[in-house]
């Protein structure tokens, strides 16, 4: 029973990135979150350890973010100029450890803490209240919360298709999924199979090679492969997501566009006489980043096959024919399944596709109490993209925003997957793909955060330029609306040198030169006519 004017109580289960998101935006809202983490820190993913848990995220010590940190950030909370653009793992961990420290964020989780089960209580059509069912230390406790926001990510069960290689089960060396590898000290002077081309098996194959006599990649399709490192040094994501080159790619069309990105990474090295290149176009698949596939390709410790026909004892039979003898180990890099085995038939996942409203609300509840955050697979970062939904979900849950009717969403989820199913290949890797900037500027509408830059154009040139040619950073998401911050038009325009400090550890003699003031009036001329297009178009 709902007692008026009670503060809601909200459940938040994991407490990775996307759980910490949730409890800053309950706390903003007002409302009092309670996070349940089944183990006894934070970081969810970016924390490694040796030995993986069970129903647990796992990486591998050497990992590196492919995201770059101005495009990761949160929004109110810029990650430290002296970081690195490209992280590794513990530096992420360390970042989230200071957002959470600097916001008291803490004190609202409940480590070793298990979530056995979310049901609807029995008034629920009224009230839409929760029985979540924990257990710590062998101790089961019943709490009931006005709503519940799932945190457990999507990098949890590993998908290992056995059944899709023959003989495996009497191949004599070792075989196991890349969750389970952490290091390459233990394949020194064997010959290692690595199945699967995404950006796991990309670099367990370069890093492997370091150590090993001899890697395989084998893939089914091939990829395009793109860096970290975009043209003049600066981080790829960076030069990549701008409203500006997003207007016009928009405007160029896909086939255009695909034409322009192959020959961009064909540049680099060519993609049809390293093995790699697949039958797809560009865009039709998530693409792998790895800035050293290439290096050890060319110097022959990685050697490109196709997929795996069958297993013998001690050899691979690839479907082009050829044959692989003394293999020693075999890492599939086959990607992961997520389930929410906790809830009450309310979310249904099928073959890993799950319909969801926007990507968060379940279409089937009487009461829109129950959200899932971060379940995407972006062309980007998916922090920005958690904190944008844990904003809009808080603010269901306290009633500021509804949603529109069932069939409404079912409609809207329909457009969206018919788009998803157009561009991408079919496969498990892409059932949670999304765009990144139309994600995040839809998600900004909802919350009522999304930057008028026809507006800024008149009032603040300066920044309006800054937002539309540079970096598609999610501070601009905090200069107005609910949740805005004093410090992000600052946060906005220091971008380049948060991004050029951690680089520039010797001192050179410096190349700038000023731009006339000619070219900025015809600059800020362009800024009016973009913004008119952007906003009315």
């Amino acid at each position: 029973m709902k007692i008026p004017g009670h503060k809601k109580r909200i459940a938040v289960i994991g407490g990775g990135v996307s759980g910490l998101v949730s409890i800053k935006c309950c706390l903003e809202e007002g409302l009092e979150p309670v996070c349940f983490e089944r183990t006894d820190d934070i970081g969810g993913l970016w924390r490694f350890q040796e030995n993986p848990e069970e129903g647990r995220a796992s990486i591998y010590k050497s990992v590196i973010i492919n995201t770059s940190k101005e495009m990761m950030c949160f929004s109110d909370y810029p990650i430290p100029a002296h970081f690195p653009n490209f992280m590794h793992n513990s530096q992420v961990l360390e970042y989230f450890r200071m957002y959470a420290k600097d916001f008291d964020l803490l004190k609202y989780i409940r480590f070793k803490t298990t979530v056995c089960s979310v049901k609807k209580q029995p008034d629920f059509s009224t009230s839409g209240q929760w029985e979540v069912v924990t257990e710590s230390e062998g101790e089961k406790e019943v709490t009931v919360f006005d709503g519940v926001m799932v945190c457990t990510g999507h990098h949890t069960n590993a998908h290992l298709p056995l059944e899709s290689f023959p003989g495996i089960e009497k191949f004599k060396g070792q075989y196991f999924h890349s969750r389970d590898y952490k290091n390459p000290e233990s394949f020194s002077g064997k010959r290692v199979i690595v199945i699967g081309i995404g950006n796991s098996g990309g670099d367990l194959a370069v890093e492997i090679s370091h150590t090993a006599k001899q890697v395989f990649l084998s893939t089914r399709r091939g990829s395009w492969i793109t860096n970290r490192v975009g043209d003049h040094g600066y981080p790829f994501d960076v030069l990549f997501f701008s409203r500006l080159k997003h207007f016009l790619r928009k405007i160029v069309g896909e086939s255009l566009l695909n034409i322009y990105m192959e020959s961009k990474m064909n540049q680099r090295f060519n993609h049809e006489m390293y093995g790699l290149k697949p039958k797809h176009r560009a865009l039709n698949q998530h693409p792998t980043i790895n800035d050293d596939l290439p290096n050890r390709i060319i110097s022959g410790l990685v050697k490109v096959k196709g997929n795996v026909k069958e297993f013998t004892e001690t050899a691979a039979i690839f479907e082009d024919g050829s044959r692989e003898d003394n293999i020693d180990a075999v890492i599939f890099a086959t990607g992961y399944t997520f389930a929410f085995p906790f809830l009450d038939d309310c979310i249904k996942v099928v073959k890993n596709k799950v319909s969801l409203y926007k990507k968060v609300f379940p279409t089937n509840l009487e009461k829109p109490t129950l959200a899932i955050i971060g379940l995407v697979q972006p062309l980007g970062a998916t922090m920005p993209i958690s904190e944008l939904q844990g904003r809009w979900v808080t603010q269901v849950f306290k009633g500021l925003k509804t949603l529109p009717s069932q069939s409404e969403m079912i409609r809207d989820i329909t457009k969206a997957q018919e788009k998803i199913d157009k561009r991408y290949l079919e496969s498990q890797r892409h059932t949670i793909q999304t765009d990144f900037i139309d994600y995040t500027v839809e998600l900004a509408d909802l919350v009522g955060v999304r930057p008028n830059l026809l507006s800024l154009a008149f009032t603040d040139p300066k920044l309006a330029l800054q937002l539309l040619l540079g970096p598609y950073t999610p501070i601009q998401y905090r200069l107005w609306g609910p949740g805005n911050w004093d410090g992000a038009r600052k946060a906005i325009l220091t971008i380049d040198e948060r991004i050029r400090k951690p680089m520039m550890t010797r001192e050179v003699e410096s190349s700038g030169s000023m731009t006339s003031t000619l070219t900025m009036a015809w600059v800020m001329l362009a800024v009016v006519f973009f913004a008119i297009i952007i906003t009315y178009f």
